[in-house]
């Protein structure tokens, strides 16, 4: 993610302008790797689902051994007060934050009770509605509970999804259609994945590889709403291939349309167009 402007830090009690320092070299998190994030929007002067992203920075510190000392209402509160430097019409993306701060006797082991918490708003745009990406394969794969922290947002797991980047951004796609252990369809490397098929939509079953994210669970509930069927399944990249349409969702765009796997071409079509409709619908309500 490119630097954006106008970064406000919330740190030791108090808002800061700026990039604040938050961390030191001898932090746990530093050395060995125990953050955790979550990230909501700000847009249209709506902070939709905040109150999820915060409760799951909570539930993300706890499977990271970290103990969390602020409550999502107390962190709602922080959050909008750090908003209200910004103007209505600003796009910011917003970053609740946990890390360890000291070890136990191991050094391995976060300390219980021995936890860092900042907040970072950062005004990033959100893409333009005419947004797509192409999709590569890539070799890498998602982690499973057993030798990954994958029920956390955790800082820790990123550089894996930067290695699947990388590879389908050197073959010329923007982004990478990921498998999980099984060699099913999991996710992107930024976000989850939906295809759809004789106007009935799929998306992976949650199998304990990726998070099932806020979005994704908003998009779902908001097209059952509107009378579309979604299917949560065992999906694989053949599936893909055959889909008549495929899109991503994510909070940071919160819809993209996909227009490429590999040498597979898709319209952007209807149920995409449709389910962008209905989620900037209920934004305006639920914000």
């Amino acid at each position: 993610m490119a630097v954006g402007k106008n970064i406000r830090t919330y740190f030791d009690g108090q808002w800061h302008d700026g990039d604040a320092p938050i961390m030191r070299a001898a932090d746990h998190g530093a050395w060995l790797g125990s953050s955790v994030f979550d990230g909501a929007r700000y847009f249209n002067g709506l902070a939709p689902d905040l109150e999820a992203h915060c409760a799951r920075t909570n539930r993300s510190a706890k499977a990271l051994m970290l103990t969390p000392t602020v409550t999502t209402e107390h962190m709602v509160e922080i959050v909008r007060e750090g908003l209200s430097a910004y103007a209505s019409d600003a796009a910011v993306y917003i970053r609740p934050m946990y890390w360890g701060i000291d070890g136990d006797a191991t050094a391995i082991v976060p300390q219980e009770n021995s936890t860092g918490f900042a907040i970072c708003l950062e005004e990033i745009p959100m893409a333009p509605e005419t947004a797509s990406v192409t999709l590569g394969l890539t070799r890498f794969r998602r982690p499973v509970l057993e030798s990954a922290v994958v029920n956390a947002k955790a800082g820790c797991l990123y550089p894996n999804n930067a290695r699947m980047l990388q590879e389908a951004r050197s073959r010329g796609f923007s982004n990478a259609l990921v498998a999980d252990a099984l060699g099913h369809v999991a996710e992107t490397a930024t976000a989850n994945i939906f295809m759809v098929r004789d106007g009935e939509v799929f998306t992976p079953t949650p199998n304990g590889t990726f998070l099932a994210g806020i979005t994704r669970a908003r998009h779902i509930e908001n097209l059952r709403a509107d009378g579309v069927t979604v299917h949560e399944a065992i999906l694989s990249f053949d599936d893909f291939h055959k889909a008549d349409e495929v899109f991503m969702t994510g909070n940071m765009n919160k819809i993209t349309p996909v227009t490429a796997l590999e040498d597979t071409q898709y319209q952007v079509g209807p149920v995409a167009r449709r389910a962008r409709e209905l989620y900037w619908d209920w934004a305006a309500s639920n914000g």
